[in-house]
């Protein structure tokens, strides 16, 4: 392939590469140069910089971890069976008793940087993953609530006797954190783990420059070398940039379609579609640690203050109605009987309850989103802005770009920038505690602040029941009830990820949480 094509296909109209100032010689080293080109991937989210898996929550940095990083185990989480999972690191996991899992390791795996992978390595995952100084914290429980052990290279047992819950909670979550080098872990957080990717999977994580980040094929790979001879990882955070990109061949898969690129994109001859129902749910959440939304009559109030199905319609082939905290594809799903509906009789004697008749006495609030990645959050945030007014709530929304949104996303002390934040949750694997108790226990209180000893009681009650079938009647009759009567936030949706790929893109796998595997990905 010469220089020429190669730019064609790599540089989407200068928004990919001339933007980020990249010189095209680097793309000519290594694996690049040996004729086919690699797969162009335009993201919807920038990049933070911090390459440690567990330092970020940033979905882009997550996708990128699915081409370069290894799981024990993988979880397609299809609506039929949202418990299932494939071996990947992993070979056997068998529950030895309620408190102890055993995992069994394949051989002649290698990390990018030679080290060959053991039980070491998952051990020391584990351990770091769940410190309490972990943004991406590994749960059901920090390190003094469970035992990593390695009775031989090849076999992990987790003993979650200390911490009183059952050890099958690490099934799912073997679906969820990628596997890390034990040799980068003892170097900690400010080490190799922070400056660059270093997992087992199809594709070496190469250089970040700008908005890019270079992956090429790993050879080593224990499935087989990739086909293509790597991947680039772009951001572009126009949305009408990304489908342009697509339709030109300047670009192989674009994300985050909105739908009336979908009804453009149908009808174009040589693009596909790839739609699934995703384990991201959309929240409105509520900033619990501040006034006026401390008090959750005002929290249910404003639930109450907003039809929904309002939202579905601007939201199209992009959303699947839901009536939970949770996706459908995840483990404990099911339509919450009380969950709020729209009500404005009961919106107004819940405001007047709480002393706020008509809204009158509210503090003038702020509506904090985000424009470019997520599809429709403009629209849809003016709808619910105009429903709130209506019913006496003094809300603004800002709009703001999604590097500005970012910065603004989690709670502080005092209380968290504005009083809501339009933000989506999605984690790869079934386990709904990485999004319920990552959000509503009083130890975590990632964007709502929330502090409710019956929620942190209701949480720990699911986490500690000691089956599976215990802790599914436990989420069902007693946790999510209580969360959709006291709304630490509003799951208003869950997302449909809508991929647009060029025809000639085979045996690209999408995940529900957005992930890639192209292992076995050729391009004609």
């Amino acid at each position: 392939m010469d220089r020429r094509n190669f730019l064609r296909y790599g540089a989407a109209a200068g928004a990919l590469f001339g933007a980020a100032r990249i010189n095209p010689d680097f793309f000519f080293s290594s694996a690049y140069a040996q004729g086919a080109r690699p797969l162009v991937f335009l993201s919807a989210e920038n990049i933070t910089g911090n390459w440690d898996p567990t330092a970020h929550t940033t979905l882009s940095q997550t996708n990128i971890e699915g081409f370069v990083m290894g799981y024990l185990t993988r979880a397609p989480m299809r609506p039929e069976q949202p418990d299932e999972v494939v071996y990947e690191l992993a070979t056997e996991i068998t529950e030895l008793d309620a408190h102890r899992l055993q995992i069994k390791l394949r051989e002649g795996v290698t990390f990018h940087d030679g080290k060959p992978f053991k039980a070491e390595d998952v051990k020391a995952t584990f351990e770091y993953g769940a410190m309490a100084d972990r943004p991406k914290q590994v749960y059901p429980g920090p390190t003094d609530t469970f035992e990593v052990t390695t009775p031989d290279d090849y076999t992990v047992v987790v003993d979650t006797s200390k911490g009183g819950y059952g050890a099958s909670l690490f099934i799912f979550l073997a679906s969820y954190l990628p596997i890390l080098s034990a040799t980068d872990v003892a170097a900690g957080p400010k080490g190799p783990l922070s400056q660059r990717l270093n997992g087992t999977g199809p594709f070496k994580f190469v250089a970040q420059q700008g908005n890019n980040t270079v992956m090429e094929a790993f050879p080593g790979y224990f499935r087989g070398a990739p086909k293509v001879p790597g991947v680039t990882f772009s951001f572009v955070g126009d949305a009408t940039t990304r489908m342009l990109s697509l339709m030109n061949g300047q670009a192989d898969v674009i994300e985050r379609l909105e739908p009336e690129q979908v009804e453009t994109l149908q009808g174009e001859a040589g693009i596909k579609l790839s739609r699934l129902v995703s384990v991201e749910n959309k929240y409105l959440w509520f900033r619990c640690s501040k006034p006026p939304f401390n008090d959750p009559r005002v929290r249910k109030a404003a639930a109450h203050a907003i039809d929904r199905s309002m939202i579905m319609e601007i939201m199209g082939t992009a959303g699947e109605a839901s009536n939970n905290f949770i996706s459908p594809i995840k483990f404990g799903y099911f339509d919450i009987p009380n969950y709020p509906e729209y009500n404005p009789e009961e919106c107004q004697r819940l405001l007047a309850e709480a002393g706020f008749p008509g809204g009158e006495g509210l503090p003038d609030l702020e509506y904090i989103t985000s424009t470019g990645f997520y599809p429709k959050t403009k629209e849809y945030g003016e709808v619910i802005t105009a429903l709130l007014q209506e019913q006496g709530f003094p809300v603004t929304l800002n709009v703001m770009e999604v590097a500005a949104w970012n910065e603004r996303l989690y709670d502080r002390p005092g209380g968290g920038p504005g009083h809501m934040v339009d933000c989506g949750w999605s984690t790869g694997s079934p386990e709904p505690d990485l999004v319920l108790r990552t959000h509503f226990h009083s130890s975590a209180k990632r964007i709502t602040g929330i502090e409710d000893p019956e929620i942190d009681a209701a949480l720990d009650a699911e986490r500690n029941a000691h089956s599976m079938e215990a802790r599914k009647e436990s989420l069902q009759t007693n946790l999510m009830p209580m969360l959709a009567d006291k709304v630490p936030a509003l799951s208003l949706f869950t997302s449909v990820l809508i991929h647009g790929m060029r025809a000639d893109v085979d045996g690209l796998f999408i995940y529900p949480d957005g992930q890639s595997d192209a292992a076995t990905t050729t391009i004609a």
